[in-house]
């Protein structure tokens, strides 16, 4: 069975369930690949620029922290496409399609070259915010001032995952993704001892790399995939792009309310002692590649679910919603169960320190049975993305944040140790549970009673 969605309004409520896994695997398993790939870039200069020496690699360190977090708040980008390219694309709605397209990818160039001016304005001061002073300040600088010049790149590859997306097609951002990684593979070498560039070579390979990334997904869309623009494509008015931007400073308080709590996770262990936060560090990186398997399914569940509110097919969609719970439930308690196998050697993986691999053994159980609910609440995420339900998704996060914090806030005082810290990220998860599973019922029977 053809999973166009053209056929969705055909295939109705009746679908059975192997054709939905079907689906949901054609989306999900791509999906996987370019999150898998995507920090690539990252860990193959590391990998380059750590024959360098110590300092060059803390220069790397900085900056790859910073922007991490200079750009994670414009996620909108692709979270905020993807819905509306689905349900318009399923509603046969050109011209919406059209528009959607042309108003995320004007964001991505507009605000793209806004960051880039402000992150060389402020170069200086925000490598002393990071703490690259010393021997660190200049080559933190220089790669700085070189990476900056990819920032409309990387918010119109952003954009170029929300949009293919939005298409059912997790293919092509799996190609372009792998693509790129290619690029910044054969230059950072060439750049950085063949040229002799050193640290600046990986920042203009990852420059050229993400450049040509932007580049096909442009391509791409200005070429096969032109007839989508629709006849007499134009760009968007600011009054067009106000929606826009409402639902991107909705998923930014949702963003920062997540990365604050995260923030403030690490800054309580690192008060706790040194032993404790190296393996907090261990445990957190163990947590985040469990997170980025049920990322694919949260990634299916937007895709999916702004198809099937495009088609106006209410119980498809619910059988649709439930059975990716159902894969994120299975999920969750596999990834429990292969990491309860591996728990006796998984810190050995990190460190061979054993005063943190005891303190990492501590806190592995959370790790492990945390799974289930991680899976429910990242796909219920993906759901509430793909109903473009974004300000009660930030609001639940701000809820939940704040739990969290109250918890984390009491570790310190009552000599909870970090033990402690995790209760903090298990409040966090546990009321962000609550909230979408609430907040799913409810709209379930609202819509029951609705066809009634």
């Amino acid at each position: 069975m053809s999973l166009r969605p053209d056929n969705v309004a055909k295939a109705g409520g009746r679908r059975p369930a192997r054709s939905i896994d079907l689906e949901i695997a054609a989306l999900a398993v791509p999906a996987l690949g370019a999150l898998a790939a995507d920090p690539l870039v990252s860990i193959v200069d590391t990998i380059f620029v750590g024959r360098l020496g110590t300092v060059p690699l803390a220069a790397l360190g900085v900056n790859t922290a910073l922007f991490s977090m200079a750009f994670v708040v414009f996620n909108f980008l692709a979270y905020g496409t993807t819905p509306r390219v689905a349900r318009a694309h399923a509603a046969g709605d050109t011209a919406e399609v059209g528009r959607s397209i042309l108003q995320a990818l004007t964001l991505a160039v507009g605000v793209g070259v806004i960051a880039t001016a402000l992150l060389l304005t402020l170069a200086r001061p925000l490598v002393a915010l990071m703490g690259a002073t010393g021997e660190l300040e200049d080559p933190s600088l220089a790669y700085l001032r070189i990476r900056a010049l990819a920032g409309p790149a990387v918010l119109l590859i952003m954009a170029g995952h929300g949009v293919f997306r939005g298409l059912q097609d997790t293919r092509t951002p799996l190609w372009v993704t792998l693509g790129l990684n290619v690029v910044n593979l054969v230059l950072d070498p060439l750049l950085i001892f063949g040229l002799g560039w050193g640290l600046e070579g990986a920042a203009w390979a990852t420059v050229v790399a993400q450049w040509a990334g932007a580049l096909a997904f442009l391509a791409l869309l200005f070429g096969p995939r032109r007839a989508l623009l629709g006849a007499a494509p134009r760009l968007p008015t600011l009054v067009e792009l106000l929606p826009f931007l409402r639902v991107g400073g909705e998923l930014s308080i949702r963003t920062f309310a997540l990365i604050g709590t995260l923030t403030l996770a690490t800054a309580v262990a690192t008060r706790v002692g040194t032993a404790e936060v190296a393996a907090h560090q261990v445990a957190v990186q163990l947590w985040l590649l469990l997170a980025l398997v049920v990322d694919a399914l949260a990634v299916a569940a937007q895709a999916m679910v702004g198809r099937y509110r495009g088609a106006g097919d209410t119980a498809a969609l619910r059988r649709v919603t439930n059975r990716l719970l159902f894969w994120g439930g299975l999920v969750g308690v596999g990834l429990t169960l292969l990491f309860l196998l591996a728990a006796p050697w998984l810190p050995r993986l990190f460190t061979d320190d054993a005063m943190t691999i005891a303190r990492v053994a501590a806190v592995l159980p959370f790790v492990i049975w945390m799974q289930p609910l991680n899976a429910l609440v990242f796909v219920w995420d993906g759901i509430f993305m793909g109903a473009e339900d974004f300000r009660f998704l930030a609001s639940q996060m701000l809820v939940a944040g704040l739990a969290a914090g109250a918890v984390l806030l009491l570790v310190l005082p009552m000599g909870w140790g970090l033990p402690g810290v995790w209760w903090g990220i298990v409040t966090l998860m546990g009321v962000r549970g609550v909230t979408l599973a609430w907040r799913y019922t409810f709209v379930s029977r609202r819509s029951r009673t609705d066809r009634t």
